[in-house]
């Protein structure tokens, strides 16, 4: 408030020296112009280049200034925080990914203890409505070959159908190319599971045995026949059953019970 009423008066104090001026200069002829321009020019604006200044220092103007100085400065050096700990966050998640995935695979490990298996990640993934197809980021030089069973925490995924040095292609059960010999766990019923065009999660299984009874909800699991997969792998479940006109026409729809959408992590057979 003080600041304010000090500021106040110089402000007058200025004004007042001008009308001065302004008032000698109307009243002065021509010729004498020159003399008090001189004058002017020499001590009175001096003086009200002084006042502005202690004005300016009084409502510390200059200090507002340095003041956008200071925090330039300061936003810069949060910026440049900011971009590191976005860096940081980067790393973390990479890091919590890897070991999210190691963790899935020493569970797999675990789990399918009594087969010898090899861990690998899905490193890039084909799955359109034919061609249900993914590639692992292990191959040849692990000790894969064609033809090896690949598992997954919940099941069957499908087998190798190539390799590299360093990749293996699979051959998903849900591809329409996929034929799978499976039985039901109850019955032991036995049928074929192929994939389907219409979706990427359902298998339709078909050459049921005449008078097999197969009951929805029941488990299915590989039979070992066809020389791929070993026998006693988890499949899926059976959600339908559809009788046709006669029993050879009569199927059921199975739910395969590895998610392929979000597949990552699986195991490959080798001790078949």
């Amino acid at each position: 408030m003080e600041r304010e009423k000090r500021s106040g008066i110089i402000g007058v104090i200025i004004t007042i020296i001008i009308l001065i001026l302004l008032v000698i200069f109307t009243n002065t002829n021509s010729g004498n112009i020159s003399v008090i321009e001189n004058i002017a020019n020499t001590f009175v604006v001096p003086v009200q280049n002084g006042l502005t200044y202690l004005k300016n220092k009084l409502n510390n103007n200059n200090q507002f200034f340095e003041n956008i100085e200071q925090l330039k400065s300061e936003n810069a050096e949060l910026k440049e925080k900011n971009s590191q700990l976005e860096q940081s966050l980067r790393e973390y998640e990479i890091m919590k990914n890897e070991n999210e995935q190691l963790k899935q695979q020493l569970n797999l490990a675990e789990k399918y203890g009594e087969y010898t298996t090899v861990p690998g990640s899905i490193i890039s993934r084909d799955i359109s409505n034919y061609s249900k197809t993914i590639v692992i980021n292990v191959g040849s030089d692990n000790g894969i070959q064609e033809k090896m069973t690949v598992i997954a925490d919940e099941g069957l995924v499908g087998y190798v159908v190539s390799v590299t040095p360093t990749t293996a292609k699979i051959q998903t059960i849900v591809d329409s190319a996929s034929s799978t010999s499976c039985l039901a766990s109850s019955t032991r019923d036995s049928m074929v599971c192929k994939g389907t065009i219409e979706n990427s999660s359902t298998l339709k299984a078909t050459y049921i045995d005449i008078g097999a009874n197969i009951i929805q909800g029941d488990s299915v699991e590989t039979s070992g026949l066809g020389g791929i997969y070993i026998k006693g792998i988890h499949v899926g479940t059976i959600k339908k059953v559809v009788e046709g006109s006669n029993k050879t026409d009569s199927y059921a729809t199975i739910e395969t019970a590895v998610d392929f959408e979000k597949l990552e992590t699986v195991l490959v057979i080798t001790n078949q």
